[in-house]
């Protein structure tokens, strides 16, 4: 009987294979963990109070503005407009490339507050219009947004 001689392989020693094996540095006491990181020291806890003050009164008058801008826009909504400008919408999918000047729709929503917070809507005024089409028993209803120098309020009588 023949007996299999396994030859094994000396150990490695590779600069790879002895780094793996090193031993990591203890972890220093949590009083020194500062003074091993680098940037400035943490505030002092006074430095911190006033910062968060500071920045509570600054949001306060920002929501005062933001609540005096959705109250001036609030009106406008659901009153009738014409529209002024000569404008082309293409989103409308029953009648693309549609020029809605003077076309006459209702105010849906202010979309320059969102959420009790400003937005930056180029176009804040959301105008919902309904388009009689061939072939369709109800008028299709779309979308646009518009500036307010695009439109005119319609007078009800």
């Amino acid at each position: 009987m023949a007996t299999a001689t396994a030859s094994v392989a000396p150990p490695s020693t590779s600069t790879s294979s002895v780094l793996l094996h090193r031993r990591l540095p203890s972890p220093a006491p949590a009083s020194s963990a500062f003074a091993r990181l680098p940037g400035p020291p943490p505030a002092p806890r006074r430095a911190r109070l006033l910062l968060q003050v500071a920045l509570t009164n600054a949001v306060t008058s920002e929501s005062d503005d933001v609540a005096a801008e959705e109250a001036a826009a609030a009106p406008k909504i659901g009153r009738r407009v014409r529209v002024t400008a000569p404008l082309r919408v293409y989103h409308v999918i029953k009648a693309p490339d549609l020029d809605i000047q003077g076309m006459e729709g209702v105010v849906k929503q202010y979309v320059c507050v969102w959420k009790g917070k400003r937005v930056t809507a180029n176009l804040p005024f959301k105008v919902e219009f309904q388009l009689a089409v061939d072939g369709q028993p109800k008028p299709v209803r779309f979308f646009t947004h518009l500036r307010e120098d695009e439109f005119e309020f319609v007078d009800e009588e």
